[in-house]
């Protein structure tokens, strides 16, 4: 048995080296994501009210949000949405867009730029869980990512259980000798 366990945990370790190195790379960066003085994870400013009584209305924020992506970074960036991040408590308004990794924080109540950001967390979690993959070769439904994340949560339990018993295995013979 012991030989065995020994086999599976040398080849699965072969075979798996690289992506372990990527999720663990990838896994210690975004751990450290908030402690990253905005390098990982943008700093995310504050606005002028916290009273949304006195906002602009999203669709108004949203128009000034991609005005300055395309005046500030580039014309040629798409213009869909990942997501929008309301912060009530920080009277602000933030654009995450879908096909490159920038982000437009907005005061809620002026509509005025507060910081434009390089989404570099995010870009590191799409290498972490696998769907770069999906999004560089536009694989509709995640499916590079859902093979990954299957793959390796596997390994992570074989190696789990494997590493186990190797160094369980001897301890337990020496007791039955």
């Amino acid at each position: 048995m012991l030989r065995t366990f020994r086999k599976v945990h040398r080849i699965t370790g072969a075979c798996l080296f690289a992506f372990f190195f990527v999720v663990a790379g990838t896994g210690l960066l975004l751990g450290w994501k908030k402690h990253s003085n905005g390098i990982i994870l943008p700093k995310s400013y504050t606005g002028a009210s916290t009273d949304m009584a006195n906002w602009l209305p999203i669709t108004s924020l949203h128009r000034n949000a991609c005005r300055i992506l395309h005046d500030s970074i580039s014309s040629t960036l798409a213009l869909d949405l990942e997501r929008i991040d309301v912060r009530p408590e920080k009277g602000m308004v933030k654009f995450v867009f879908l096909d490159h990794f920038w982000g437009i924080q907005l005061d809620a109540t002026t509509g005025e730029l507060l910081h434009i950001e390089r989404r570099r967390s995010d870009f590191i979690e799409n290498v972490h869980d696998g769907s770069i993959v999906d999004h560089l070769f536009g694989i509709k439904g995640e499916w590079f990512k859902l093979v990954y994340t299957s793959v390796m949560g596997t390994a992570l339990v074989t190696f789990t259980i494997t590493g186990f018993w190797l160094w369980y295995g001897p301890k337990r013979m020496r007791k039955t000798m």
